[in-house]
Order: C-alpha cells, then sequence, then structure tokens
C-alpha cells in the first residue's frame, strides 16, 4: 500500500479513505437548463472508484455567470433531483461527492445568459459592468443558495471556486478590482467578498446542522498582469482563509512544480512555499498535469500536500486511482487516444474538443 492509500481525518472528523481526488474537470454536456444528462452520467459514473474525493464539474450559482457550453447548475429546486442524482452516482464509487460553486463574472460567456455580465469593475473588453452593491449580496446569497441545495441533494460537501480568475479572484486580484468602496482598494475591502461567501456557506452548514458538511476553497497562486496577484497576495488569502470553518484548501495550478514568479522565493515552487505557509493549518489539495503512475507517486511523496488531484490523468484513465493502488503503471496512459472512444466515455463536445487537439478544458478551465 503506497502512502497515498492511506486515510486522512479532516477538522471536522470526517474521515477521507485515501489522498486522491478527481480535480473539477469541465464536461461540456450538462443538458442546456443545467441538469444532468445521458452522457454526463455516463461520464461521471465510473471515475471515482478508489478516490477519497471526487469534485464536480464547476457548477453555475447564477444566472449571468455562466462561462462554458454544458455547465451543470445549482440556482434553485429544479436542479435539486439532477444534483440529487449526480451526488448518488459519486457516492455509489465509494467516493465523497464535493459539488463546485461557480459563477464566470467577466468571464462568462454572454450569449449563454439572461443577464448583464458583471463583476468587481467594469471591463469594456468583455462587456462587463461593475456590480452594484445589492448584486454583491446576490452574488454571496447565489453560493450559500447553492449549498443549500447541496446538502438537500445528498452532498457530502461544497468547494467555492476562488480560483482561474473568475468572479470570486476578480474581486480579490488588484488586476480587475478598481472599486472605491467598500469592496475594493484595500486588502480588507478586496477580501471582503470571499469571506463574505465563505461565512454565507458556513452559515448554511450550521443551519442544517451538518457540521460533517465539507467546505473547501479553491484558488490560483498567481496572476500574470502589472496588478496581478502574487504570491505575497495569496499569503495573505490564505491567513484569511484558515481562520474560517473550512475543511481543505486546493490550490490550481497547471504545473505542480511550477517556481513562484513575485512577492515569494522565485527559486522555489509555488506549492511547497503555500504549503509552508498554510504550516498544517489546513490540508491543501495539489495538483498540476501529473500522468504518470510514478509521477503521480513522486508529487505526493514531496511532502508539499495532503491530497493530490488528477484532471487529465482520470480524463485518460477512468480506474486511474485502482491502477495507482494495485501499482499497475505500465496499464496507465498520458496521451489521447482518438481511436479509443469507448475507453474513455468522452460526451459528445469533449470527445470534438480532444479529436481536434484543443486545451483539455475549453473555453475556461476549473
Amino acid at each position: 500500500m503506497t502512502p497515498l492509500f492511506t486515510p486522512y481525518t479532516l477538522n471536522n472528523g470526517v474521515v477521507i479513505q485515501n489522498r486522491l481526488v478527481v480535480a473539477p474537470m469541465s464536461h461540456y454536456s450538462s443538458n442546456p437548463d443545467g441538469t444532468l444528462s445521458e452522457q454526463e452520467r455516463r461520464f461521471i459514473a465510473n471515475r471515482g472508484q478508489n478516490m477519497g474525493l471526487f469534485i464536480t464539474a464547476a457548477t453555475l450559482v447564477a444566472d449571468g455567470g455562466k462561462a462554458g457550453f454544458g455547465q451543470p447548475y445549482a440556482i434553485d429546486d429544479s436542479h435539486l433531483d439532477s444534483l440529487k442524482q449526480t451526488a448518488q452516482i459519486l457516492q455509489n464509487q465509494g467516493t465523497k461527492a464535493i459539488l463546485q460553486l461557480h459563477h464566470g463574472g467577466m468571464h462568462a460567456i454572454a450569449e449563454l445568459n439572461g443577464k448583464d455580465k458583471i463583476s468587481a469593475s467594469t471591463d469594456l473588453a468583455t462587456g462587463t459592468r461593475s456590480a452594484t452593491v445589492d448584486e454583491i449580496h446576490n452574488l454571496i446569497h447565489a453560493f450559500a443558495n447553492a449549498t443549500d441545495l447541496a446538502i438537500r441533494a445528498g452532498f457530502d460537501g461544497v468547494e467555492i471556486h476562488g480560483a482561474n480568475a473568475f468572479v470570486i479572484q476578480q474581486f480579490f486580484s488588484r488586476e480587475f478590482n478598481h472599486r472605491t468602496d467598500e469592496w475594493g482598494g484595500s486588502l480588507e475591502n478586496r477580501l471582503r467578498l470571499p469571506l463574505a461567501i465563505v461565512d454565507a456557506v458556513a452559515k448554511v452548514r450550521e443551519q442544517h446542522g451538518k457540521p460533517e458538511f465539507i467546505i473547501g476553497y479553491r484558488f490560483s497562486p498567481e496572476e500574470a498582469g502589472e496588478n496581478g496577484l502574487t504570491m505575497a497576495d495569496t499569503f495573505d488569502l490564505i491567513d484569511a482563509l484558515v481562520d474560517k470553518p473550512l475543511q481543505y484548501l486546493h490550490i490550481s495550478l497547471w504545473d505542480f512544480y511550477s517556481k513562484a514568479r513575485r512577492g515569494a522565493d522565485t527559486n522555489k515552487t509555488r506549492i511547497e512555499q503555500i504549503h509552508a505557509h498554510i504550516n498544517g493549518r489546513l490540508p491543501l489539495i495539489g495538483v498540476g498535469n501529473l500522468l504518470a503512475g510514478k509521477a503521480i507517486e513522486q508529487a505526493f511523496a514531496t511532502g508539499f500536500c495532503e491530497f493530490l488531484a488528477l484532471g487529465k490523468a482520470v480524463m485518460l484513465n477512468p480506474n486511474i486511482a485502482t491502477l495507482l493502488q494495485e501499482q499497475r503503471y505500465d496499464e496507465i496512459e498520458s496521451v489521447f487516444d482518438p481511436k479509443k472512444p469507448d475507453r474513455y466515455g468522452y460526451p459528445d463536445l469533449l470527445w470534438q474538443y480532444n479529436c481536434a487537439g484543443v486545451n483539455w478544458f475549453p473555453p475556461v478551465k476549473s
């Protein structure tokens, strides 16, 4: 048994059977109304076996924030039955079902939404306007409402999507947030939306009397741009988050071994410095284009994370956790083969993207 398959007990007493996580992956296959489709059902039905956690594709919490075709919804009671089915499909595989909560903000796709695009500030290039204070409070409520739906649907937890330059990160980042009211400017004000959403989500859990319900938060450590987030900004975010009733943090990285660019030691990787800064206050989920079996094992052996999320490896190998558990490394595929459609079970649009050689997560990635 490798260290990847040792249990971990979260700070709310929930035991996760091992350290492997299915990363949130866009599948472009929910029905137009955000409910579970047959193709989506097929895609998620066989990828959770022997996984500790299964984090769903980014799930829309409010109209106006849809950032990809075939995105699932958790907006109102019309989505409850679909959410129940999704949770059950995942849990039937023996994994913990985590619903990722998402709003695209300025990166929403206008033609897919019935409302204006809103963000921290106006952005003419993307046709986005600055959210009013009432709209900000509505956004906070939307995340809370989606959490209520997740609990009622039987999910084991939710993950707040604060990464990849979507709306929560847009409010935290000086690159996007140019407000002069209480929702922008100082560090305290730029942290106001992320922390308000965490508080609102935690309050829903408390109202349901579900201390075992897991709440995680995903973040991106750095951004491009003159005023983009630096590692120092991310350390400030982490210090604020660890004081909240969260169960884990989840870093978003394309490369597990990418080095810091600004605001920290540029000779060291982002993940090792973030893990050191967290200093055991919460477990960290690491990720980063890990494909081969030995590479996955070696990344976890660095000690830079308590859990390891796999995305592309799960896309290519639905039974990746079983292969790792049984150390059948030679059976793990790391290259997409368009001649093996039955192996992957992809929804139609995802299959088209892959056969065309398009980025794994167009037009945005979770």
